[in-house]
């Protein structure tokens, strides 16, 4: 299915290839303070606040007869409008509404599109008399915007969302990435001679990568294709990682070491899912901590293994222990799973690799928008957020802008004041509440800005 298609329109010079610029991320358009720099429409792939859309950047509308090259250029522009989804009207808030303005306006209210209204330039109290003139074109509020400086955004989300976002399942299915049966990219990590190259060769049944006493053998990250057979004997295709131990900075002197350790880091941030190894004969140790919130910190899926579990002694003790230290010192996820293995052996290798599948997909859920208000209205009734200062926070509304890492976007007023213990209570209710388990969960906070916001009296 095609992206949703946004059109921008407005009379000559009102900013709109500035505006085209900013929402694909590069300057795609020419801009210049000539008016008529843009002629035949301008197409490319937006994205806001992790919203994706196909936005048109058009000529200046202009009145003019059809046979004239301003004429051909208008009807370029309604051709636009016609194929878009939803019509972004600049104003120039600077100079107000003049007769164009008006004529574009009686037009866009005759062609049956959703349109919303920006005031441009509206930085600095300068554009304030044009924003509240665009009031009276009867399209409704006006956002005051800056396309220059990108203020105001938030509120183009807000007007844009009703009429573009997709559904989140049709997202899901056209992502092949987020596929059960896509390719696992499975990032074996750990200090050095933990087990990772002995692990990776049993998983392959062949001696693939080289093994040894001496700690440092791998040093490049090393993927391989594999396929692992599930117990219902389906087929998984996995692509598995072996990268060089980690130690600590302070021991890492060699040239030649660092850069194996930078391309083992440069593994964990193309990963998908993170397998820690831990050697269970010397237990867990503050750099294995640092290697595990390192790949939290990038947004990966975690899951912790303790090989040499077969030489393992104390193992009882030695399993509660490393379980409670992983609490305490990974305090930003509860409960990353923690399993135990042989790559020697090969024991505990399917249940290594079931549970990855499983945390891949938390790791890449999404959540349908009314589905995930229904839980935000719950939470927001069982602790209503405090008041700073007497100040009321009101959110309005919770989106998920992207999964790998499941990440949300809060929008109300003043909700850039919530206190960090109120936003870890919403990460850990949505965890609970959509089965996220331990993988990474980002909440960002998106206060509106929009003067005519009545709830921010």
């Amino acid at each position: 299915m095609p992206l949703p298609t946004v059109a921008i329109i407005g009379r000559p010079n009102v900013g709109k290839s500035t505006l085209f610029n900013r929402l694909v991320g590069k300057r795609l358009a020419l801009v210049d303070d000539q008016p008529g720099v843009t002629r035949d429409r301008r197409e490319g792939d937006a994205e806001l606040l992790g919203m994706q859309f196909r936005v048109i950047d058009t000529a200046g509308y202009e009145d003019e007869d059809a046979a004239t090259l301003p004429g051909r250029m208008r009807a370029q522009t309604e051709a636009a409008v016609a194929d878009s989804d939803v019509a972004l009207f600049l104003i120039d808030s600077r100079v107000g509404i003049v007769p164009l303005d008006e004529e574009i306006a009686r037009w866009l209210r005759g062609t049956n599109r959703p349109v919303v209204v920006m005031a441009n330039k509206a930085e600095g109290k300068a554009g304030d008399t044009g924003v509240i003139e665009a009031m009276a074109l009867g399209l409704g509020d006006p956002i005051p915007f800056s396309a220059e400086h990108g203020e105001g955004v938030v509120d183009l989300f807000e007007a844009l969302r009703p009429h573009i976002e997709r559904d989140e399942e049709e997202i899901e299915a056209e992502e092949d990435e987020e596929s059960p049966d896509a390719i696992l990219k499975l990032a074996i990590v750990g200090r050095p001679n933990a087990g990772k190259s002995t692990l990776i060769n049993k998983m392959l049944g062949q001696d693939r990568l080289i093994t040894g006493p001496e700690a440092g053998i791998t040093r490049d990250s090393i993927a391989i294709e594999w396929e692992w057979t599930d117990e219902e004997g389906h087929v998984r295709p996995v692509r598995l990682i072996d990268t060089a131990g980690m130690r600590k900075k302070a021991r890492v002197d060699e040239k030649l070491e660092k850069l194996a350790v930078m391309d083992a880091l440069r593994a964990i941030d193309f990963a998908e899912v993170v397998v820690l190894l831990l050697d269970a004969t010397r237990g867990l140790e503050v750099q294995d901590l640092k290697i595990a919130d390192r790949s939290l910190q990038e947004g990966r899926a975690l899951v912790i293994a303790l090989n040499k579990w077969d030489v393992a002694e104390n193992a009882s003790s030695l399993f509660n222990g490393v379980k409670g230290a992983l609490d305490e010192g990974l305090a930003q996820v509860k409960g990353v799973p923690l399993l135990t293995i042989s790559g020697a052996t090969g024991k505990g290798i399917d249940t290594l690799m079931k549970v990855a599948f499983e945390t891949r997909e938390a790791w890449s859920r999404r959540i349908g928008t009314g589905q995930l208000n229904r839980w935000f209205e719950k939470a927001i009734e069982a602790n209503p957020p405090p008041a700073p200062g007497g100040k009321r926070i009101k959110p309005r509304y919770v989106t998920q802008n992207k999964s790998r890492p499941p990440s949300f976007v809060l929008f109300g007023t003043r909700v850039d004041l919530l206190p960090v213990s109120y936003q870890r209570y919403l990460i850990n209710s949505l965890r609970k509440e959509f089965d996220f388990g331990a993988v990474p969960v980002r909440l960002s906070l998106r206060a509106s800005k929009n003067p005519f916001d009545k709830d921010r009296e």
